[in-house]
C-alpha cells in the first residue's frame, strides 16, 4: 500500500513540469515537404518563408482560396486575404521580406477553436501553386 502511494507521488512530481511546459503557446517546426521547405505550426497558424516575390505569392493565394472557399476581403497593399472555407474563418497574410522572398502565414479558426489541419492544407496548396 505504501509502495503504491510512493509510486503515484513520484509520477505526479515527474508529470507536473511536463504539463507546465505544454501549457501555453506550443510551436512545432515541421520538416520539409518536397520542394516546399519547412514551416512553423502554432496553435492556429501555419507560416513559412518562400523565395518568391509577394506578388506571385498573392496571385497563388487568391487562386487557391477562390477554389477552396469564398473570399470575403482582399487587401493587396497590406497582403491580407480573409475567407470562409465551410464554416471556418481563414486569414492569409503575405509579407514581403525582400524583393524576392515572402513570408506566408495561414490562420484558420472555427468559432473559438483552431483548425490547424485546414490551415496546413491551405498553406501547402499555396506553396505548391507557387512552386509551379
Amino acid at each position: 500500500m505504501l509502495l503504491r502511494i510512493k509510486n503515484k507521488i513520484i509520477k505526479f512530481i515527474l508529470l507536473v513540469p511536463i504539463l507546465f511546459n505544454l501549457s501555453g503557446c506550443v510551436y512545432l517546426v515541421v520538416g520539409g515537404i518536397g520542394a516546399l521547405g519547412g514551416y512553423i505550426v502554432s496553435p492556429d497558424t501555419v507560416e513559412g518563408v518562400t523565395e518568391t516575390g509577394s506578388l506571385e505569392v498573392w496571385d497563388a493565394a487568391v487562386d487557391v482560396i477562390s477554389i477552396v472557399g469564398v473570399i470575403t476581403e482582399k487587401e493587396k497593399d497590406s497582403g491580407i486575404i480573409k475567407a470562409k472555407v465551410g464554416r471556418t474563418n481563414v486569414t492569409v497574410n503575405i509579407m514581403p521580406i525582400t524583393s524576392s522572398a515572402s513570408k506566408v502565414s495561414v490562420k484558420a479558426r472555427k468559432t473559438f477553436l483552431p483548425k490547424i489541419s485546414l490551415a496546413q492544407e491551405i498553406y501547402v496548396k499555396i506553396m505548391s501553386k507557387v512552386a509551379e
